[in-house]
């Protein structure tokens, strides 16, 4: 049985269970202790596990959450723009027929990450004092179209479609209006949007690429709303009808029934019509088929033999800068010298990259009542944002030099069958559109993983000409790739070295920087872009 709300109004909104962590963005305050191997005080290498478990799902565990650890592949193409949109799914019938069982039942059967589960509950309109009398009473019409601010709702959609960073309204059925926090949503692969008015409007009809009505008795309808709202919402029996014959059985002949000739496919029984089900899912994979992309193989072979980008700053190559790295590039160089040279280095980038941060003149007077004319940061605030898990390791030279400093994080691994960057897992501080953002990657060889993360940023706001990328070492390749697909990027290094081989591996380069920094054993296809293994 479907989880209808009260008056009419489908379950809000969720999302899908074999998604990963695209609703905790701008959200999470959980640890991340459990997702990542701790700097050990021991020098002995620990052995890495991979996410290859044939007898557990891909998930990670925090304190407070599972994340399911399927991640997402590249939604873009090599230029860093949006090449494929989220398959959106429209289900639509009357209140009470299956409509989120249905949902529920195409995400178990589709079983693939990033989907999430809309409703139209969420876009309810906020009721006035008079409204509110009239709910009371029951006589307040939730079935009618004017009920949903539509606007909101296809704003919303598209931008989710899009690939955007949306919020989502959270009603309260209570009081009949939004609740102050709104859900954060974002990365969706697979939009399932469900309710009785998805079918009722032109605009929103447009975004919508499989429509699909669940046909539904209306006995069992009126069943099912008697059952939930009596023993669920502690209504008497009368005001469910009042309400029933007055305002929902109207309004699915007058507004809903007559939207099922719209429907690509319609879907007798419900939930429990396990055919319709099957042959929703088969197209729906094989419409995702044919939006697979392939982007790092086509970042090895783009923008080679050019002159490096007038975006790049690479730290001068002074004495010490030239024999720090001479230390971290040995072989032999034990686990504690490994981690105290590159911290010095991890310093001199940050304060290298803070000088590219817009400033402007401001006076202050001297203990000696002399005015001295200096300069101050000219900005809303500065974040900065680590590519898991190597990319942690430079947070301690931000917070160091940046007092108070919002920190974020981005977890994005290589899938071992295609090669490709997958996005795994996001925690972005709220508000992060208006900041000055300092991305954070230790090594960079295709610039897969840097572009995705970039590409991320973009989807929640953050300007293009505010994002600074600072890595220790990149390769030839990496940087062409960002500055390519990203213009206004600008790009900041100790070091840049003109090869990557086979293996994507920087050549002279530096090793596996987080296996060496954390003391891990490197899998023999390790890549120096920072996408590391889950561990089961």
């Amino acid at each position: 049985m479907s989880a209808v709300c009260g008056d009419g109004r489908d379950s809000a909104m969720e999302c899908g269970e074999k998604s990963s962590a695209r609703c905790t963005s701008g959200g999470g305050e959980d640890s991340l202790d459990r997702l990542l191997p701790t700097v050990n005080t021991s020098l002995s290498p620990r052995k890495r596990t991979t996410s290859q478990c044939k007898s557990e799902p891909p998930l990670l565990r925090t304190s407070k959450r599972t994340i399911y650890t399927a991640g997402r592949p590249p939604w873009y193409n090599e230029h860093g723009t949006q090449s494929k949109e989220a398959f959106v799914i429209g289900l639509c019938g009357g209140s009470a027929s299956g409509k989120t069982t249905v949902a529920r039942k195409i995400i178990e059967a589709l079983d693939v990450p990033w989907v999430v589960l809309l409703s139209m509950d969420s876009f309810y309109k906020v009721l006035t004092s008079e409204q509110q009398l009239q709910a009371a009473s029951n006589d307040y019409n939730f079935d009618h179209p004017d009920a949903f601010d539509f606007v909101l709702l296809v704003h919303t959609l598209r931008k989710l479609k899009q690939g955007k960073s949306v919020k989502i309204p959270v009603y309260d059925f209570t009081t009949h209006g939004r609740q102050k926090e709104w859900k954060t949503v974002y990365g969706a692969s697979v939009i399932i949007f469900e309710g009785i008015m998805s079918f009722a409007d032109k605009e929103l009809l447009k975004l919508l690429d499989m429509k699909i009505f669940v046909d539904t008795d209306s006995d069992i309808r009126l069943v099912r709303r008697l059952r939930r709202d009596i023993t669920e919402r502690g209504r008497d029996i009368e005001g469910v009808i009042k309400q029933y014959n007055k305002f929902v059985k109207p309004a699915f002949e007058q507004y809903i029934e007559p939207t099922m000739r719209l429907a690509d496919i319609v879907v007798p029984r419900g939930g429990g019509n396990m055919v319709a089900i099957d042959l929703i899912v088969q197209h729906v994979h094989s419409q995702l088929e044919e939006r697979e992309l392939s982007v790092r193989a086509a970042l090895a072979s783009a923008h080679q033999a050019q002159p490096l980008p007038q975006t790049l700053s690479v730290l001068e190559s002074t004495p010490q800068v030239r024999g720090m790295h001479t230390i971290i590039r040995n072989k032999d160089t034990n686990r504690d010298e490994f981690i105290f040279y590159s911290k010095r280095l991890m310093r001199l980038l940050i304060e290298r990259a803070l000088s590219f941060l817009p400033s402007q003149v401001h006076i202050v007077q001297t203990p000696q009542g002399e005015d001295y004319e200096g300069r101050i940061f000219h900005g809303k605030r500065i974040t900065g944002v680590s590519i898991l898990r190597a990319g942690e390791t430079m947070e301690p030279a931000l917070r160091a030099v940046c007092k108070d400093v919002r920190i974020g994080k981005i977890l994005i691994q290589t899938n071992q069958d295609t090669g490709e960057p997958e996005l795994h897992y996001l925690r972005l501080p709220k508000d992060i559109s208006e900041d000055h953002v300092i991305l954070m990657d230790c090594t960079v060889s295709t610039g897969a993983a840097a572009m995705m993360a970039i590409r991320v940023l973009l989807d929640h706001d953050v300007q293009e000409e505010k994002i600074l990328l600072v890595s220790l070492l990149m390769a030839e390749m990496g940087v062409h790739s960002v500055a390519y697909a990203f213009p206004q990027v600008k790009i900041i290094t100790t070091a840049v070295d003109k090869k990557v081989n086979d293996l994507f591996h920087i050549i002279p380069g530096i090793g596996n920087f987080g296996d060496r920094y954390f003391g891990t054993d490197a899998p023999p296809d390790w890549s120096d872009d920072d996408m590391d293994e889950p561990s089961c």
